[in-house]
């Protein structure tokens, strides 16, 4: 299926920091003064990892966080989200480790969410002991899978990462079960109405989903079709599906024909037959008016509402 997982973990992280914690990490959570802002260091840790590469990098950040007890000013938060097993996935985060201490001489938190299928992969320690010289490093790690069979906890939870949580797993078990992945889809998609969730909040989450959670481009026309209905029907007025679709993917020749069909399969099922006038509108349309029109049909009570006066 082509199934996307590192650029949409790290979208959610940056935009979501303190959610991410107290979901996977609630002890660190609790360490952290969060009426002091935070600052994400990509930079310093690229120059790190470029010195220090150690096994294939998926999704690592670094942030500069206050202390909540004040015993020292700053303390530097190292995470990896690791999508696979890694023999020497362990010794790299000592390497980070020992590296960013090297450079801030400040206390380094390394953190690990394994995002992984194999259950028993739990790198957590790396360290030697070696004619009475001892090194230890333990970090702390969260385990995707250990939430699986928990579905309805998450689904109660208001944190977005449990909802994230939810994608991830659901995306996996669907892998090549395309009718299971729809039905799924559809209904992490309609669940989001429930939470109350800040406009930004959801639209970010339907990303999160979009990019995880892959259908053909058949069944997603389909299915953003069966959404653009649901919508009219609740009065959901988040986004258009027509604005999702084009979320990071740009409108083709091809994928533009497909969505006329559908919007023309909804106005149908609202409007009934539609005349001559609203059929050359459609022949016409650009991908500007596809979003205004989409806009517009939710609340709309006649074509007029739509499309405007006709030309004649």
């Amino acid at each position: 299926m082509g199934d996307e997982f590192d650029s949409p973990w790290k979208e959610v992280i940056e935009g979501y920091f303190g959610q991410f914690l107290h979901f996977y990490f609630p002890q660190v959570f609790a360490e952290v003064d969060w009426n002091q802002p935070y600052l994400f260091l990509d930079k310093e840790l690229l120059a790190v990892a470029r010195d220090a590469e150690i096994g294939t990098r998926h999704v690592d950040k670094l942030a500069r966080v206050t202390r909540r007890d004040g015993s020292s000013e700053w303390i530097y938060l190292h995470l990896e989200v690791q999508g696979a097993p890694q023999e020497k996935f362990a010794e790299r985060m000592f390497v980070y480790h020992y590296r960013l201490y090297d450079r801030y001489r400040q206390p380094i938190v390394s953190l690990a969410l394994l995002t992984d299928d194999r259950a028993s992969w739990r790198p957590d320690t790396f360290g030697y002991d070696v004619c009475g010289c001892q090194l230890r490093l333990h970090f702390p790690v969260a385990k995707l899978i250990d939430w699986i069979g928990t579905d309805e906890r998450l689904a109660d939870s208001r944190n977005p990462f449990a909802f994230i949580t939810r994608v991830h797993l659901n995306t996996r078990s669907t892998r090549n079960k395309l009718a299971d992945r729809y039905a799924t889809k559809r209904q992490l998609l309609l669940d989001l109405r429930r939470y109350g969730w800040e406009k930004q909040v959801v639209l970010d989450l339907y990303r999160i989903l979009d990019s995880m959670m892959h259908l053909p481009d058949d069944m997603e026309r389909e299915f953003w079709g069966d959404v653009l209905t649901v919508e009219e029907n609740e009065q959901m007025t988040y986004v258009t599906s027509f604005e999702r679709i084009g979320f990071g993917r740009g409108f083709d020749k091809g994928l533009m024909e497909g969505e006329l069909r559908v919007f023309q399969r909804v106005l149908g099922k609202k409007f009934g037959e539609l005349p001559p006038w609203v059929e050359q509108r459609l022949e016409g349309a650009q991908e500007a008016d596809l979003l205004a029109w989409t806009d517009a049909v939710l609340t709309a009570d006649s074509l007029e509402a739509v499309f405007g006066a006709p030309d004649f």
